[in-house]
């Protein structure tokens, strides 16, 4: 730990000697040192103080009958037409059937009205333009669907994702990571927010909505003829380059404050589950989370121990508690092991850390897949600020738990100020830290989030940082979710978990 702080020390001294050392500018952006400062020259058409948001180029050009769609090189615009009208700016029609725009083999129909027209399709192609053919069809949500469909089940056309209408939307080409998610220069519908089948936005009467897309899944015989090939995952001390490493790179009923996930986002998300009801306080399936940092081990809060090991589960590769999903892995549980200061003083939990010990099927435990894998343990400590991740299915905002994975990005917060009098008070120890945002409403943990996982990120490899424990309700100013702070504990959990395997060999 003091090491780690050292190293800290170090960090600050040089964010204060050079604050464009640390490269805060996005897109290109060239950093200009002032003072203790800095500032953000951006490269067209970005803009922001970090060169973070693209700016809206279309606001003083027209595209007519069309739409204005954002482009990152020169002139930083351009017009996609509405058919059968013409570039350069949508204010020309063509003959409507000259050339025939319909596809594979359909024939064009003139209507009376001049840009008007219909595609008599050929069986089994439909759409508007006889585009959509059996084969363009999506499996499981269809969050990897990267078909041509454009229309949504209304028959409307589906908004490009560089349209300037949706800049200020969640979604969009210009997001984080939109490559991952399919998104790019063109309208075909997808799933970015893992929802339960692809989808679009459309524009109806200047405003910006979203509709289901008109594509099918894929036939049952299609999706289960395929084969998968499972890893089982390394025994005890496997270190960055086998954890923390999510198959889904960054991703809406929210954690509070957060968003859906993407399935695979969070490989190390356990969900603990009582295997029947205990009555009101102890209803049979999810009741709280943990986090796999070992094939056969489970780290969560000692808090969330409140059932026998026969009545536990855990269930690992989740993504929607509603529905039986082929990925799931779901384990009894051999041993749960509380440290043993764990202690509760005026309802907050103090050392707040359990290990559960899954029960081996045919000889091993967690099956390495792109839905399961286990976090890295922490080799050093974090700066306060440093941007974080927090999932769950807890409370929301809408006062219900949610069905569906959810996170949200929260900030560490340095332990004098979450112990600060307008905030915890002082009741706050050595064994506890602080994220989210003191200032103001924003993402937090909630009831059913607890003992899941707190990651921070380090060269593209997640660790396992806090454990979601305690909170003055939820989302309250000045009030940030509390998580066990592993870094604590690191000495006490690889003594357990080695202690065990020796027992056992």
């Amino acid at each position: 730990m003091q090491q780690g702080l050292k190293y800290y020390s170090v960090f600050l001294a040089l964010s204060k000697l050079n604050p464009c050392q640390a490269k805060p500018c996005q897109n290109y952006g060239i950093c200009e040192r002032n003072g203790n400062s800095y500032k953000c020259h951006c490269v067209k058409p970005y803009t922001g103080s970090k060169c973070e948001n693209v700016k809206n180029t279309c606001q003083r050009n027209s595209c007519n009958r069309g739409d204005c769609l954002i482009s990152l090189t020169q002139p930083y615009y351009r017009c996609s037409c509405r058919y059968p009208y013409q570039l350069p700016f949508c204010d020309r029609a063509r003959s409507v059937c000259k050339p025939n725009p319909c596809k594979n083999g359909g024939a064009c129909m003139k209507h009376r009205i001049r840009s008007k027209f219909t595609c008599n399709c050929p069986e089994p192609f439909r759409g508007r333009y006889c585009e959509i053919g059996p084969k363009d069809c999506f499996t499981e949500n269809g969050h990897t669907y990267r078909g041509n469909v454009s229309q949504t089940i209304l028959k409307k056309t589906c908004l490009h994702w560089t349209s300037h209408h949706l800049l200020e939307s969640s979604y969009n080409a210009f997001m984080e990571h939109a490559d991952y998610y399919g998104l790019g220069d063109h309208n075909f519908c997808r799933n970015p927010d893992g929802d339960e089948k692809p989808w679009c936005f459309v524009n109806v009467d200047n405003k910006v909505k979203w509709d289901f897309c008109d594509v099918s899944p894929c036939s049952a015989t299609e999706y289960f003829g395929t084969t998968t090939s499972f890893n089982v995952l390394p025994r005890v001390g496997n270190r960055p380059g086998t954890c923390g490493q999510p198959e889904m790179i960054r991703s809406l009923k929210r954690i509070y404050g957060g968003t859906k996930t993407t399935p695979g986002k969070h490989p190390w998300q356990a969900s603990l589950q009582s295997k029947f009801s205990m009555g009101s306080s102890m209803p049979r399936g999810h009741y709280c989370a943990g986090v796999l940092i070992e094939p056969c081990w489970v780290l969560t809060a000692a808090h969330c121990i409140m059932t026998s090991i026969y009545n536990l589960q855990v269930s690992l590769g989740e993504q929607d508690l509603t529905r039986k999903e082929h990925h799931e892995q779901t384990f009894d549980v051999e041993k749960i092991i509380k440290h043993g200061h764990y202690v509760e003083r005026e309802q907050i939990p103090y050392n707040d850390i359990a290990l559960l010990k899954l029960k081996p099927i045919d000889g091993h435990c967690a099956v390495e897949t792109k839905y399961v894998k286990p976090v890295c343990l922490p080799d050093s400590v974090f700066p306060d600020d440093t941007e974080c991740y927090i999932s769950g299915w807890g409370l929301t905002e809408t006062g219900e738990e949610s069905h569906q994975l959810l996170d949200a990005r929260v900030k560490l917060i340095s332990q004098t100020r979450c112990n600060a009098p307008s905030a915890y008070k002082n009741r706050l120890d050595e064994s506890m830290l602080c994220a989210g945002n003191l200032q103001r409403t924003r993402a937090d943990t909630c009831q059913g989030d607890s003992g899941g996982p707190l990651t921070c990120v380090k060269n593209g490899t997640y660790y396992i940082y806090g454990i979601v424990s305690w909170g003055d309700q939820c989302g309250l100013k000045n009030k940030p979710g509390v998580y066990t702070r592993v870094t604590r504990f690191l000495n006490w959990i690889r003594t357990k978990i080695q202690r065990e395997s020796i027992s056992h060999n």
